[in-house]
């Protein structure tokens, strides 16, 4: 890889609008929950369990990242305070991954496997020793947040509410399909025999 390919590579990676410098690790969690509910069985091995439904749970991501220091271009004077500097430092960096937290709206992150929409900060870790004191470690664990719509239906007002459910508003109660009742031999039987005398 050339020079100028290094100058221009973009960071692929983002929490929110926070580029890592470095990312360690990624660990992706989906999981499917599976309801089971415990039956009776007519056979001598006892109990067994029946699956009725399954729901996903909330994609879960937990990312170790890294951000160097930022500060001043010059090592003998500080020219952080003229406004020219590497970048953020770890307080600052820090304090970003703070208020994104806090703020709790949801946010998109981009790993390298995949793009997680409407992702909050669950869990922030940062771990402070003595070799990385000028730069920032985080462990950073994400889950995302699924939405639903509401719909607001209403009903009739109490004073129409005499006759109860012939007063109420109209409900939706779905696809409705017409059932032929089951008869017994004995009453279709009948039916043919006064088919036959009519």
């Amino acid at each position: 890889m050339d020079v100028l390919s290094v100058l221009l590579h973009q960071r692929s990676r983002k929490i929110g609008i926070i580029i890592p410098d470095v990312v360690i690790s990624e660990k992706h969690s989906d999981v499917l929950e599976i309801t089971e509910h415990p039956v009776e069985k007519a056979t001598s091995s006892g109990a067994g369990f029946v699956a009725d439904h399954a729901y996903r749970r909330a994609s879960e991501l937990v990312m170790e990242v890294g951000f160097s220091g930022g500060g001043s271009l010059l090592d003998a004077v500080d020219t952080s305070a003229i406004g020219l500097s590497l970048g953020d430092g770890p307080k600052e960096i820090y304090s970003q991954l703070l208020e994104l937290q806090r703020k709790k709206e949801p946010f998109d992150v981009i790993t390298g496997k995949r793009i997680y929409s409407n992702m909050l900060i669950r869990v922030l870790d940062i771990t402070t020793d003595r070799t990385s004191e000028n730069v920032l470690m985080a462990s950073v664990t994400m889950r995302e947040v699924i939405t639903t719509q509401t719909q607001t239906i209403t009903g009739a007002s109490q004073e129409n509410m005499t006759e109860g459910a012939n007063t109420s508003a109209v409900q939706d109660a779905g696809v409705k399909s017409v059932k032929q009742p089951n008869q017994s031999l004995l009453s279709r039987a009948k039916d043919a025999a006064l088919s036959l005398f009519s």
